[in-house]
Parts: C-alpha cells; structure tokens; sequence
C-alpha cells in the first residue's frame, strides 16, 4: 500500500490555492490539502473541482478556518465553521477536516468540543482530525513564560478523540524531544487519521522548517506509518513565506523526496520493534 504525499496550500502561502496545484503536480505529489483562507478559491467547492480535474490531483483534506488569521472566515461561528468545511469535503472528494481545538478565549464552543466533533464524526461520516497544538510561550528579559492557549487542552492525548491529526512542528514548540514525539506518535496511531509533515526545534516560534531540518523523529515517524500500514495521508506543511521561487520549489521537492524516501524504506515491522538510535 502507497500512503499518499500532499502539498498544503499553507506550504505555498501567500501563493495561493491553484499555485499549489501547479507545484504539487510539477513535483509529483500526490494530492493537495487546502486550507481555508480568504482566498475565494479556498473556499469555492466549484473551483476547487475544477483545479482537481485540470491538474489530475485529489483534495486530500480541508484544514478547517480555526486559526487566529483566519478567525473572520465563514463568521464568527466557529460550529458552522466546521460545518462548512465538512461541506466542502464532501463536495471536493476530501475524507479528513482538519480541525485545531477551541482557543481558551472560546469557552462555550470549548465546553461540549471532544463530544461534539464525536457527534459529528458519528452523524456525517466525516473524520474530523484534531491537531495536537502547543502552549503559548514568550521570552521576558527575566524568564519565559508560557499560557495553556487552548481548551480543553493542546495534547490530544488527554482527550478522547476518535480523529487526531499529529504535527511534528507542533510537538516541537510543545517542548517534546525527538524521544517523546516519537512516543507521542505511537500511542496516537490507532486514532491518527492525518500527518502534517513539517520540522522544528524546541523554541516558541512553530517553524514549520523542512523535515530533517530540525530535531524531531520525521523520518521514524514515517517509517513507523508506513511499518503499521497507515491509512491516512502524510501532508508537507511547511513555511516557505520569505523565500524566493526557486527556494520555495527547492524545499518542497526536497520534503517530498524526505517523505517518499522514508515511507518506502520501511519494513512491515510494528513500530513498537522498530530501533530507534539511541541518539534520536
């Protein structure tokens, strides 16, 4: 079994959706993620159906518009949001929404969440992947201080998700080294329906550098899919906003050359009998 290899439209931002068509099929991708924006092609099931025939390429899943840029996108709303982004994947072909969990700020939509999206997913069909995200943190000239930002909580493994989505960029800013987001993977694989494929190192900035770039197990985490016959999909997001197109197209065709190569070197190994370096 092949685990198919998306481009995020994050990863081509500012560009927009039909660049990272044009990227993703140049490079031999397998498939796009779009993440809803105020990009009107982001958001238009039409267009987007129209992008997938011209460049042969399925929207692989819609990252839901939970972000703190995107918090004027579809309202104010933040069920309806979900609502309309499982409305598009089910238009565009997608089987993954891409959900981040409630900002601590959002207390009513934060206080029924893990039972809600487990209504959803049981009502619609739709798998709806949350992501594991991070505590805020910030650097004084004394110490560092950090806010738990997000309700019920940043770590999904404290909550009964049926969906999860695992992002290695994200276990970096948490503060996980390569040992515990390798273990964090493990333990999350029977609910893991999404990998976003990024790097990062343990400061508060959420890199999202390309993989093997930092300090997370990227590459063990890949073998480890492809060992346990993963089902979903592995999505490269990545931040390319300050470099030029040549940069750009350079890191991306070197991400999908690192996830490529990693998930078809592995063995039908379970990952708990994988060897890990004793220096990972």
């Amino acid at each position: 079994m092949t685990i198919p290899v998306g481009l995020s439209t994050s990863s081509v931002y500012p560009g927009g959706v039909e660049e990272t068509f044009a990227l993703a099929q140049d490079l031999g991708y397998d498939g796009v993620e779009v993440m809803v924006l105020r990009d009107p092609d982001s958001q238009d099931a039409i267009r987007l159906r129209h992008l997938r025939e011209e460049f042969g390429l399925p929207v692989l899943a819609i990252h839901a518009p939970t972000l703190l840029l995107t918090q004027g996108v579809w309202g104010k709303d933040p069920w309806d949001k979900i609502d309309r982004s499982t409305e598009l994947a089910h238009a565009v072909g997608a089987d993954v929404v891409v959900v981040h969990p409630p900002f601590r700020w959002q207390r009513g939509y934060a206080e029924h969440f893990v039972g809600a999206i487990a209504e959803r997913e049981r009502l619609d069909g739709m798998r709806l992947a949350v992501e594991n995200m991070f505590p805020w943190r910030a650097r004084t000239s004394k110490r560092e201080r950090t806010m738990q930002a997000y309700l019920p909580g940043w770590d999904p493994l404290e909550q009964d998700y049926r969906s999860v989505t695992l992002d290695l960029s994200h276990t970096a800013t948490a503060g996980l080294d390569r040992d515990a987001a390798l273990a964090m993977a493990d333990e999350l694989f029977p609910r893991l329906a999404h990998l976003h494929l990024a790097d990062g190192t343990n400061t508060f900035m959420d890199d999202h550098m390309v993989p093997g770039r930092g300090d997370q197990p990227c590459a063990e985490v890949l073998q480890m899919l492809a060992a346990q016959r993963f089902t979903g999909s592995v999505v490269v997001e990545v931040n390319t906003r300050k470099m030029s197109g040549v940069g750009r197209r350079t890191a991306l065709a070197e991400s999908l050359a690192f996830a490529r190569t990693h998930l078809d070197g592995a063995t039908s190994a379970p990952a708990r009998e994988l060897d890990v370096p004793e220096d990972s």
